[in-house]
């Protein structure tokens, strides 16, 4: 069946109104948890096959965090679908004000490589619960984890329903060029300009998770030890592969060489003294990644790692000092096992220089100030972060993940999720028994002005 087919399908079944129950919404929820479940050593096996992700944080990373996004809806999507009632203005006796959460359709979802399973699943899971079909797009360069989400989805759902397209550029092109009711990608920036393209084209909105620049910076009140096995946990879980991963540190000047001892001590405490043997350490995800990733190493200015085996697509654990704004790694995501980092003196400073640059998807402080921490928070612009760790504020359903500027646009999971998969109805129920007259013309100006005032004031 083409992608046509499969889109005029799911809008037949879609116009069919059978993914408006609630209840049908969460048995969908609830089949699709337990193959998850059925499914976690397959899944696992992918994940070590695409990415060299260990059994241990496959599951850490992807399996469990999607079970507990749709654990999360199970519980929830009774209530988040709801009638929402709202104060009636006086102007409007006699009715009833309320709001009704509707799915949008049918929705396009096109994930990507680093964490092919998590963020395939956990938007998938959004929609469904908002009451949505859904024709899902997995990435080209996981396939082994495409396969096994083809065979999961394929065996709980009639792609009437939710359905998988796989392939490359040519298969996403031939899905962009359809109408879709709202599209989520996940990716990178180039890629998401051209999305945004292809939906401004018929008005489609759209749902951009993009990636940026995410500074990390350390103030110097900050617990060094502690703020280095931190950030090193953030940085190299997943060979750096990660859209929130710390891409940068920005380290007050008085503390630095203290921040880059202990950043190589907790490497080779996490990692070993020689990482690419380390069966837990994974691998870049194909060989042109692997080239452009080695190529932003300066030997000069690297203090530990450097090192890379291009048999197996490994890259060590890598930190740079020294390192200036017009360096090569800093030109760009790095989206690999490189931490440079760059000094400052006062966070004015920082604030100027993080001013002129994008709008990154996350950022994190290591401080021991209170105030400053409220500081950077509200001074800067980025779409989210942690206060003295890394990357775990998108490890939960309470908070909704996503960008600002050129990190994205739109958040999800949890409540968020439903949302930016619903439109919400304002609607009025305009009672019958009493109709006020002060509306229709010829006006009464002299019998209802005060009262006009008044209603409106």
């Amino acid at each position: 069946m083409n992608i046509e087919e499969i889109l005029e399908q799911q809008r037949a079944f879609f116009r069919s109104g059978a993914t408006l129950s609630v209840d049908f919404r969460i048995e969908s929820l609830k089949k699709l948890y337990n193959a998850v479940q059925k499914y976690q050593r397959e899944i696992g096996e992918a994940l070590t096959e695409d990415l060299g992700k260990s059994d241990f944080e496959g599951f850490m990373c992807e399996t469990g965090l999607v079970l507990s996004e749709l654990h999360y809806m199970i519980r929830h999507t009774r209530s988040f679908a709801r009638e929402r009632r709202v104060h009636t203005p006086l102007a409007q006796f006699v009715s009833r004000s309320y709001q009704k959460p509707s799915p949008y359709g049918n929705t396009l979802i096109m994930s990507p490589w680093n964490y092919p399973f998590l963020l395939t699943l956990d938007p998938l899971a959004d929609a469904i619960a908002a009451g949505n079909t859904a024709i899902v797009k997995p990435s080209a360069y996981s396939p082994a984890t495409s396969a096994v989400i083809k065979k999961l989805i394929s065996e709980c759902f009639d792609p009437r329903y939710v359905a998988v397209v796989t392939g490359g550029r040519k298969e996403n092109a031939a899905l962009l060029e359809q109408k879709f009711d709202l599209v989520f990608f996940t990716g990178s920036q180039s890629v998401g300009k051209e999305v945004l393209r292809h939906t401004a084209e018929t008005l489609t909105p759209a749902v951009l998770e993009l990636g940026g620049k995410s500074p990390c910076i350390v103030d110097s009140t900050a617990k060094i030890p502690l703020a280095a096995k931190r950030i090193v946990f953030g940085k190299f879980i997943n060979c750096g592969q990660t859209c929130v991963a710390p891409d940068y540190i920005l380290c007050q000047r008085s503390v630095k060489d203290q921040l880059v001892e202990e950043l190589c001590r907790q490497i080779k405490l996490q990692y070993g003294e020689a990482p690419l043997s380390n069966p837990d350490y994974g691998k870049i995800i194909n060989e042109k990644h692997f080239t452009r990733v080695c190529g932003l190493i300066e030997r000069d200015k690297t203090v530990l790692g450097g090192g890379s085996c291009r048999d197996t697509l490994q890259i060590e654990p890598t930190v740079m000092d020294g390192v200036s704004w017009d360096d090569d790694v800093m030109q760009q995501e790095i989206f690999g096992p490189v931490l440079p980092v760059l000094t400052f003196d006062t966070f004015e400073e920082v604030y100027a220089l993080l001013a002129k640059r994008p709008k990154p998807l996350a950022l994190y402080l290591f401080s021991e100030d209170k105030g400053r921490m409220k500081e950077v928070s509200s001074r800067c612009s980025y779409g989210g972060g942690c206060m003295n760790d890394t990357l775990i504020h998108l490890a939960t359903s309470e908070m909704g993940f996503g960008g600002v500027g050129e990190s994205g646009m739109g958040a999800y999971h949890g409540k968020d999720g439903f949302e930016v998969f619903s439109h919400t109805k304002s609607i009025v129920e305009k009672k019958t028994w009493l109709d006020l007259p002060m509306r229709y013309q010829p006006y009464n100006k002299r019998l209802y002005a005060k009262l006009l005032h008044m209603f409106l004031k």
